[in-house]
């Protein structure tokens, strides 16, 4: 009788183990269901608001949002690097020559309608490419003229571009390189969509021949331009603006001929690993409560300081562009021409 009795606890002992473990197989296969049909986006940015906004995005939504932040050269190369097997959902950055050469190699969403659309202005709608592969969600200036107020009288400043190359600022002017600095690039594809090639080029070899300075980027052109090295520059007008907000001795000059624009652009992977996530997002960055986020300069900086494109949605009042004639390059012709025409200013404006 005790054996039987024995043997008949230890097999309830077993079932009951088996049971326990077959239930504990159940619940972990359940989490990993749930993880793996959580949403989660991968953003790929380069914008100085990017992190704040997605954070306000996963705090709306719940939907949990991996940024990878770097430069727009970086982000495209990454993109490129990865088109068979895309690690990204939405790719975010300035510059829509940029987009376009990764809508051209068939790497982007197409024929997408975000819901709210019709809140674009005249002008958003305008930069929206016919195929939908990519959305403007702001708009700076490629570049405007600053001025050192402290080595110019207003009656000398500059009113058009062709002023630039007066003798008056001979050897007192100074850009970015389009290479290396991205928002120069549609400024010089812009100009020889605008002249014509011809004498879009000859506008630039008229700039050297008065002594063009060509720099790296925003910081060191800034710099040339404050600590009087030169009289005036050209870089896009949201670094000039934040320049003149933190007390520098700077005015802005919008050209009476026009500026070029340069949005800030969104696309979504066409095999995106999170279709639904991304849309979400884009119709989020696309609405008031968005742009709220990235108008904070606290999220954004000198990012901040753009040209709305949404109805309803004001610009920070430092932003006074509300008279500036916008020129639209062309993307297509942007995307196609680039390295012929950065490599052109390489061999005859830089050297």
């Amino acid at each position: 009788m005790k054996s039987k009795k024995l043997k008949s606890i230890f097999t309830l002992v077993v079932l009951s183990a088996l049971v326990f473990s077959l239930s504990a197989c159940s619940n972990n296969t359940n989490a990993v269901k749930t993880s793996k049909t959580s949403k989660q986006l991968v953003l790929y940015a380069a914008e100085g608001y990017d992190t704040a906004v997605a954070k306000a995005f996963q705090k709306k939504t719940g939907i949990v949002v991996k940024v990878v932040d770097d430069s727009t050269g970086a982000i495209a190369a990454k993109m490129e690097a990865e088109r068979s097997n895309p690690h990204w959902d939405v790719a975010w950055f300035d510059g829509d020559a940029t987009m376009q050469s990764m809508d051209n190699e068939n790497m982007l969403l197409q024929g997408y309608t975000p819901s709210d659309f019709d809140g674009y202005t005249s002008l958003g709608k305008s930069l929206v490419p016919a195929n939908k592969s990519y959305f403007p969600v702001a708009v700076t200036a490629a570049v405007a003229i600053g001025v050192n107020t402290k080595l110019l009288k207003p009656e000398d400043y500059p009113k058009d571009w062709s002023d630039l190359a007066n003798p008056k600022l001979k050897n007192q002017i100074a850009m970015n390189d389009p290479s290396t600095s991205g928002p120069t690039y549609p400024y010089v594809s812009g100009m020889m969509q605008k002249l014509g090639e011809t004498n879009g080029k000859k506008y630039f070899q008229d700039l050297k021949n008065n002594g063009l300075k060509v720099f790296t980027g925003n910081a060191n052109t800034l710099q040339a331009l404050l600590s009087g090295q030169v009289k005036a520059i050209t870089i896009q007008n949201s670094a000039l603006i934040k320049a003149k907000a933190s007390g520098n001795p700077i005015d802005i000059i919008y050209p009476s001929s026009g500026v070029f624009t340069l949005p800030s652009v969104m696309s979504i992977d066409k095999n995106a690993p999170d279709m639904d996530a991304a849309k979400q997002f884009v119709e989020y960055c696309l609405s008031p409560e968005g742009q709220a986020v990235m108008l904070n300069v606290k999220n954004g900086a000198a990012d901040s300081y753009f040209n709305p494109i949404i109805k309803g949605v004001k610009a920070n009042k430092e932003v006074q562009v509300a008279s500036v004639k916008w020129i639209r390059t062309n993307p297509i012709t942007s995307a196609k021409d680039e390295k012929d025409i950065k490599k052109w200013f390489h061999d005859n404006i830089v050297q």
